[in-house]
């Protein structure tokens, strides 16, 4: 059974509880999709690749199952742009393709125009959503209804992660063969609950200016993180992938930035980060380390451990710290984690809505 993570007031905020709830959230989400390789391989039978479609949270759960999908399926995969559906109207040619919509809501009306605009197109449908019976999940072809539970909280953390689950489950359908570790995923972060991450939280609460950045499978990782840092604390942060990081705007970095890095224990990305932490600290900046190898750890001036799970599941487990330590950053700060300021669970992009 998981425990609330410590707050530094002693106050247990909702989004520490859902938080906590992620173990049980991961198992009765893993035990309700896996039957559904299946249909998920029929569906795919005849088609060669997948178009991915998500805002906000789920755009950073799109990415990861992206990568997952190319390194682990051999699976052509690729992120849409739902405005060239719902304003330019293009038409395009989707025979051989699978678009999964990801919403936690199932109800964004850009992402639900978007998977209807791509069955006209010739597509077959897969929806990721929470809500069983939503407009996404009575639409698609093959729903994939995760078993959150409600979340009250603003900020996502459960729909988040289980949605991960979900392109973890769709991944193995299409050649993946991650369910083995998959099955590891609660236990793993039962134990990252456990941590203490109030020096990081402090940290990050008396730090100027904050960059995050990530690479590879764990790109979505660091990218959710800069988002949440934003929602739940009201402070603009720039996430990058390692690449665009490196490609110009680390010429800004100096004294006084404190630079986040969400490293991989595996993989061919691993050891480049460590390089990263050198690069960063030479040009006067503090790292908060999220995960890594050894080395990466022993470099970072302050860090957290990660998930000890193959790097193609890592990502569903290395949320959890960053979501933990942004919930006491925004404690530090004065602020109400489970409601920011001017954000509500669904959020209007124009005339659509678009999940927070």
């Amino acid at each position: 059974m998981s425990t609330t993570p410590t707050t530094p007031t002693g106050h247990h905020t909702r989004m520490a509880s859902e938080i906590a709830e992620q173990p049980e959230a991961a198992r009765r989400t893993l035990d309700h999709l896996l039957p559904e390789r299946d249909r998920l391989r029929g569906l795919f039978a005849d088609r060669r690749r997948v178009l991915l479609v998500a805002r906000g949270s789920s755009d950073n759960a799109a990415i990861y199952g992206r990568y997952l999908l190319e390194v682990a399926a051999g699976v052509p995969a690729s992120l849409a742009a739902p405005s060239v559906a719902t304003h330019y109207r293009a038409r395009l040619d989707l025979s051989d393709t699978v678009v999964v919509s990801v919403s936690q809501s199932g109800s964004t009306t850009e992402i639900v125009e978007t998977q209807e605009w791509a069955r006209s197109c010739g597509a077959a449908t897969v929806g990721v959503t929470n809500v069983e019976g939503s407009p996404l999940a009575e639409s698609a072809d093959v729903p994939l209804v995760t078993q959150a539970g409600p979340e009250v909280a603003v900020p996502a953390t459960k729909t988040y992660l289980t949605q991960l689950v979900a392109l973890g489950v769709l991944a193995d359908a299409l050649g993946a063969d991650v369910a083995g570790d998959l099955a590891r995923v609660p236990d793993a972060v039962t134990g990252l609950l456990g941590h203490d991450v109030s020096v990081a939280s402090e940290a990050l609460a008396a730090a100027d200016r904050v960059v995050v950045s990530g690479r590879g499978l764990l790109l979505g990782t660091a990218l959710e993180t800069a988002l949440k840092m934003e929602e739940t604390c009201l402070r603009p942060v720039r996430g990058y992938s390692y690449a665009d990081l490196r490609h110009g705007p680390i010429s800004v970095v100096s004294e006084g930035l404190l630079a986040v890095l969400v490293g991989s224990a595996h993989g061919p990305l691993a050891e480049p980060m460590a390089d990263l932490v050198r690069d960063l600290q030479g040009r006067g900046a503090r790292v908060l380390g999220l995960g890594g190898t050894p080395e990466f750890a022993g470099l970072c001036d302050v860090h957290l451990a990660g998930p000890d799970l193959p790097e193609t599941v890592e990502p569903v487990a290395s949320i959890v710290p960053a979501q933990m330590m942004i919930e006491q950053m925004a404690l530090r700060m004065g602020l109400d984690p489970d409601n920011p300021r001017g954000l509500n669970k669904v959020t209007a992009t124009e005339f659509a809505g678009t999940d927070s």
